[in-house]
């Protein structure tokens, strides 16, 4: 029996250093024999830096990990992320949320039959608006909590937008000056392969030879160890995922008072769409567009008419999108997380959440010994096929709904060959029936039977709603006594919250109280 005591880290960033100070927090929660961990960081390669949003999963990961909230969010020039707001999806610069105060957290049963009943109103509230607070707290730019609430508790759910650079950096911090995480600034020039295929041996230019029992590929798109020494296919969704580009800009506020906004905005464009993400001191912008349909410059002059004279004089880059997978995250003896593994539109910001999936995961059917290995990697080829396949579905589902047909771009991605077959599945029976949780029985969903309600019902044309109303609109006391209840709280919100650059800035001076 060969036991697994050692696991070796390549790659930095967001992947490597979440990874680092997750094992090393959790494993020994979990085991009686101690696994060293090494992760090994070029000293060339830099964070990409522009996924920035996070899911409400990140709470309980730093929690687990130790970090304090106060410390995170002054460390990574963090803001609160409550939601997605999605402007000229449909055309005519309306826009819908996608919030995270999903309905089943304060809901005694499920609104969206009720609310298609009332849809027909001719001053019926959108879904979002009419089944939680939240979408009026984004509105007003409000925090989610007070000062006094405890640490990664809130009065609204939410996540975090953060410095993806500075973040990495206090992930590092913790790894390896509080939890033991041993790390060389090295570039892997060679990978020696076993007898069996496993990686052996990691042969560096300043570290020398690095062994190991278990690898972890966190080496972005060059997927160094997964895609190149072991050779794993990388399957494409460029059919399906048409946007292939991306133009970014960082862009200061213009004054100290700016609003920030507590939620990551997505604008519709011709050839794509602009990402708005606003941290303590500047906002993350760029358009994701598709090259086939779009310059270079073209997308540029977009990005910057988009941002006004803010924008004058500010260098932007250009960056390649390969939407797609490997043909299985781990293989042999090597574990591939983040970039390495799969990257697809950022649209829904589902990255860093997989990335905090495979941690858990690992975490939880961490191998005792080789002989296990593979069937710890069967677990996770199938789970991670599944999760990627259905973010595929869900980002597509935003094209497949928008009634826009204004462009080319637009228009290819109304073609049913470039949907995915569970996805034209879905939408034909939802014509006339909402969805049903049965449709999201698998436990690890990377989005809910809520999250596909909110797109659907935020983007539906007034003709789709009334055709589904007839067939299963409700009316119901108690429905309506939560409608009337939550337009009764909206009134007092901007009394029992504060604005969102309001709070970030008592945090500079204060702390949030320790939970109990």
């Amino acid at each position: 029996m060969q036991p697994i005591q050692s696991l070796v880290i390549v790659g930095g960033g967001t992947a490597g250093w979440l990874a680092a100070a997750y094992m090393a927090k959790m494993l020994p929660q979990k085991r009686q024999q101690p696994v060293a961990i090494t992760l090994i960081e070029s000293p060339d390669i830099h964070t990409v830096g522009v996924g920035e949003g996070t899911w409400p999963t990140m709470r309980k990961t730093l929690s687990q990990i130790g970090i304090s909230e106060t410390c995170f969010m002054r460390e990574c020039c963090a803001t609160f992320k409550q939601a997605s707001k999605f402007v000229n999806w449909g055309g005519n610069n309306e826009f819908y949320y996608h919030l995270f105060d999903a309905p089943s957290l304060n809901w005694p049963l499920n609104p969206v039959p009720h609310w298609l009943a009332q849809s027909q109103s001719q001053n019926a509230s959108s879904y979002a608006d009419a089944v939680s607070l939240q979408q009026q707290a984004c509105e007003l730019n409000l925090a989610p909590k007070m000062i006094t609430t405890s640490e990664y508790e809130g009065l609204l759910h939410y996540a975090y937008h953060v410095d993806a650079g500075k973040f990495a950096q206090l992930l590092r911090d913790v790894a390896v000056d509080e939890l033991g995480v041993t790390h060389f600034k090295a570039n892997v020039v060679e990978v020696t392969l076993s007898d069996h295929g496993d990686i052996a041996v990691l042969q560096t230019d300043k570290a020398g030879l690095v062994k190991g029992d278990l690898f972890i590929d966190c080496t972005g798109f060059a997927s160094r160890l997964l895609g190149g020494a072991l050779n794993v296919p990388f399957i494409d969704y460029d059919n399906i995922l048409l946007t292939d580009r991306a133009v970014a800009i960082q862009v200061p506020y213009e004054t100290p008072e700016d609003p920030i906004k507590p939620y990551t905005q997505s604008t519709a464009q011709d050839s794509g769409w602009i990402w708005d993400i606003g941290l303590t001191h500047r906002r993350g912008t760029g358009y994701v567009y598709s090259s086939a349909h779009c310059t270079d410059d073209e997308a540029q002059d977009t990005l910057r008419s988009y941002l006004g004279k803010s924008a004058d004089g500010l260098d932007a880059r250009v960056l390649p999108i390969r939407s797609g997978r490997r043909e299985r995250v781990f293989a042999k003896n090597c574990l591939g997380i983040g970039l390495s593994a799969a990257f697809m539109e950022p649209l829904e910001a589902s990255a860093i959440f997989l990335i905090e999936a495979s941690c858990y995961m690992l975490a939880d059917m961490f191998p005792a010994s080789r002989e296990e290995v593979d069937y710890t990697a069967a677990q996770f080829n199938q789970s991670f096929a599944y999760r990627w396949d259905k973010v595929v579905e869900f980002i597509k589902l935003h094209y497949v709904l928008s009634e826009r047909n204004d462009s080319p771009f637009w228009r290819a991605n109304k073609d049913p060959a470039t949907w995915p077959k569970g996805l034209a599945e879905k939408l034909m029976r939802w014509k006339t029936t909402p969805p049903s949780q049965y449709e999201f029985s698998h436990a690890f969903e990377p989005f809910t039977r809520e999250s596909y309600e909110f797109i659907l019902y935020g983007m539906q044309s007034r003709h789709a709603l009334t055709t589904q109303a007839k067939h299963y609109g409700l009316q119901s006391s108690i429905a309506d006594e939560a409608f009337a209840a939550i337009a009764q709280r909206k009134h007092n919100l901007s009394q029992r919250l504060v604005s969102h650059r309001q709070l970030l800035e008592r945090l500079s001076r204060s702390h949030f109280p320790q939970s109990v």
